[in-house]
């Protein structure tokens, strides 16, 4: 086994068991939040798999941007949320049962979405651009559905065990990512090097910035929904975004690993302000209930 096999399999480790960890605190109600709520999962299709991917498709057409940017964005763009989020947004006000189940309806709709939507952006720019639901199905199910279906069960079937598991079973996840995302960032600092100076982050930063928009606008009264479905619509998984890229032009896959790594860190760090500002909003409308 080579060291980016043993690094992949670390990471994907650490994915599996944070959503474990989130599983081993929910239930079917949470799970099936969205698609009991009509209203609600229309709002975050549109947000996430609408407004977001058109405009995208719209900067992309008229900014001059690398390839390799350009289309990690597209593919970003179409992509679900990723299966780390849920735990983030639950710490910024949402309800356990709107992030449960916003990540089950994103991961479930995009087997439909992504294939329908590479193949008209592929269109739209004049090339032969093509990702079947084969092609995802097994990052989302490893990464999403049966780890979140595993700790579900636990939760039903040993309520008592799986809440005293949610914390080591986070602690152990949180320890895989270091381990497995240290290495990534030494072994790719000239690639990632190169993404920053050739003036990459202001889209990737943009990218960000409208999502959080978009999100925040398309959220629903509650305010804390609301900041989750900013998180999601600037926050897309990146092992299916690479997936996508690398299926349809496979020698630019560390470009474009470069590209989403500079994503995640760019999109960490613009998103801040904003989720200061929404702890702050949610903290005063606490105290003045």
């Amino acid at each position: 086994m080579t060291v980016a096999q043993i690094i992949s399999l670390v990471l994907t480790g650490s994915i599996f068991l944070n959503v474990l960890a989130l599983g081993l605190a929910a239930d079917l109600n949470d799970a099936t939040y969205l698609f009991r709520r009509p209203r609600l999962l229309l709002r975050a299709i549109v947000s996430m798999n609408v407004l977001m991917v058109l405009i995208v498709v719209a900067c992309t057409s008229f900014f001059d941007l690398t390839f390799p940017v350009k289309v990690v964005l597209l593919a970003l763009a179409v992509s679900p949320v990723p299966p780390l989020l849920p735990t983030k947004e639950q710490k910024h006000g949402a309800t356990a049962s709107y992030a449960v189940g916003l990540l089950v309806a994103a991961v479930l709709l995009s087997l439909v979405f992504i294939p329908w939507s590479i193949e008209w952006i592929g269109r739209y720019f004049g090339r032969d651009t093509h990702v079947s639901a084969p092609n995802i199905a097994p990052i989302i199910l490893v990464s999403a559905i049966v780890p979140l279906g595993l700790g579900m069960l636990v939760h039903h079937l040993l309520p008592d065990r799986a809440e005293k598991m949610v914390r080591p079973v986070s602690l152990v996840s949180m320890i895989f990512l270091v381990l497995g995302v240290l290495p990534i960032l030494f072994t790719m600092s000239g690639a990632i090097w190169t993404t920053i100076v050739n003036g990459s982050l202001i889209a990737l930063a943009c990218f960000t910035l409208i999502g959080l928009a978009v999100g925040h606008v398309l959220g629903g009264p509650e305010p804390g929904n609301r900041t989750a479905l900013a998180l999601a619509t600037c926050s897309r998984h990146p092992g299916i975004a690479l997936t996508i890229a690398s299926l349809n032009f496979p020698d630019q896959k560390v470009a474009f690993m470069a590209v989403i790594i500079c994503h995640v860190i760019i999109g960490a760090l613009v998103s801040i302000p904003y989720l200061r500002w929404r702890r702050g909003s949610h903290k005063a409308a606490i105290t003045f209930r």
